[in-house]
């Protein structure tokens, strides 16, 4: 995983906490399973439209999924 994917880290961090699979999280967003392993190795980022779905089946924000902190 490449050092500056927080988005990907985040995903895969948020979704074995709540443990699901990929395939399982995949499905809870309409995508494939291998797109979400592309987004947790740093192979492709997920559009906007994703990044909302994410976050809403991974009940977190949306700043908490691109790492932005409050600090």
């Amino acid at each position: 995983m490449e050092k500056n994917n927080v988005i990907g880290k985040s995903i895969k961090e948020n979704r074995t906490a709540q443990h699901l699979s990929q395939k399982q999280l995949a499905a809870m967003i309409g995508v494939t399973h291998a797109a979400i392993s592309y987004w947790e190795n740093g192979v492709n980022i997920p559009n906007v439209k994703d990044c909302w779905l994410l976050a809403d089946a991974l009940h977190i924000t949306i700043d908490e999924l691109v790492g932005r902190t409050g600090e």
